[in-house]
């Protein structure tokens, strides 16, 4: 499974990659983080973009702060692009909590696990806040 990372999540991705590797997840399980950079995404880019990019690549979207109003808001290019086979888009709850409360962070690996193992059954929900 590829994830696209929002731009604003790169040590996050790196703390949830080395999480799965310890936990063996990894090596059952092969999922490839892309960052903005690697798909020459600038980091200006609206959501509308950012969503098109992904589903086009066939990523899972990993973010925490995209915004829920406007014309090319995360929520509007759901509402109108959406499909039965558009991948989800996974949202961070609380990303800076994330990184300073384990408890939390096994909480969000695990639904993002839950997302990834059984992908088929999350195609087409939009947007999934986690935990």
């Amino acid at each position: 499974m590829k994830v696209l990372i929002d731009h604003n999540l790169e040590g996050h991705a790196a703390i949830l990659m080395g999480m799965l590797t310890q936990q063996g997840w990894a090596d059952l399980i092969l999922i490839r983080i892309f960052t903005f950079k690697d798909m020459d995404l600038p980091i200006d880019s609206n959501d509308r973009q950012v969503w098109q990019l992904a589903q086009s690549q066939q990523m899972v979207l990993l973010t925490a702060n995209r915004s829920m109003k406007g014309e090319d808001s995360l929520e509007q290019v759901i509402r109108e692009e959406n499909r039965l086979d558009s991948l989800p888009v996974i949202t961070l709850g609380d990303a800076d909590r994330f990184l300073s409360d384990r408890a939390y962070r096994n909480q969000c690996v695990d639904c993002i696990l839950t997302v990834m193992i059984d992908i088929e059954l999350w195609m087409g929900v939009g947007r999934l806040f986690i935990p």
